[in-house]
């Protein structure tokens, strides 16, 4: 997550981790709150020490877009306070640790569909509705795929797609082979292998389970195309994976 990695690297010293968080009681959860601290999982965020603090940091980068009437990324921001020295200053937790900035100093490509159902979306529509700052200064989730989809046809090599967990961020940016091929009437090779790492079973309504082999039917993959999925924890999977491919 986007901003839950900022987070982190910003305060990871006051995050309380949970080890029994399965058999949590309603009155463990209400004292949690008692104490600001926002349960995700197996670990509590610290909303002082890391949403406000960066909150005020983002706003700055809003407020100055506003008056300036530019508009850019979601992620940009982020990059925008990354490269701030103040902001790294104040980091209480391991830098080194941050893919976000990671991504920022490689000047990586991010994509970040839904970035409004985030905390920090909802601190910019609270913001918008108080006129400290103008909405429009933060481009849509449209302007992600138009960008995805110039990046992906400037590509020479075949491209593979791992996926780890489901929802929008992984159905979004695979979709654009087929809005190329079919909305746009173009031709681009389709996604050369793909991979996922989830815990969620095909089920009726259960689309983060959907098998791959139904991607074929919508003209991301094909018969022929290398098609994986492990079943199992990813922050278990994904490290063994990665370390394995980096020869480590």
């Amino acid at each position: 997550n986007l901003e839950e990695d900022v987070f982190r690297m910003m305060a990871y010293p006051h995050y309380e981790s949970i080890e029994n968080w399965r058999t949590l009681s309603l009155e463990n959860e209400q004292e949690f709150l008692n104490k600001n601290m926002n349960r995700v999982t197996d670990v509590c965020i610290p909303e002082g020490q890391a949403i406000r603090v960066l909150e005020s940091h983002i706003l700055e980068a809003w407020e100055q877009a506003s008056n300036e009437k530019k508009r850019q990324l979601p992620h940009h921001y982020f990059f925008d306070v990354l490269r701030s020295e103040s902001l790294l200053d104040s980091c209480e937790g391991d830098t080194t640790a941050s893919w976000v900035l990671a991504a920022c100093e490689e000047n990586i490509p991010l994509y970040v569909p839904g970035w409004e159902d985030s905390t920090l979306g909802n601190i910019f529509a609270a913001r918008s509705m108080e006129g400290v700052i103008d909405s429009d200064c933060i481009l849509s989730g449209i302007e992600y795929m138009k960008h995805l989809a110039t990046w992906y046809e400037e590509q020479t090599s075949p491209l593979a797609f791992l996926q780890i967990g489901g929802g929008i961020a992984g159905d979004f940016p695979i979709c654009v082979v087929p809005m190329l091929n079919q909305d746009l009437e173009r031709d681009v090779p389709l996604w050369s292998w793909f991979g996922q790492i989830s815990e969620s079973r095909p089920s009726y309504g259960g689309y983060s389970g959907a098998p791959p082999s139904e991607k074929i039917t919508w003209g991301k993959i094909d018969a022929s195309t290398p098609m994986f999925v492990v079943e199992s924890d990813a922050t278990i999977v994904a490290p063994m994976l990665f370390a394995y491919i980096l020869n480590l």
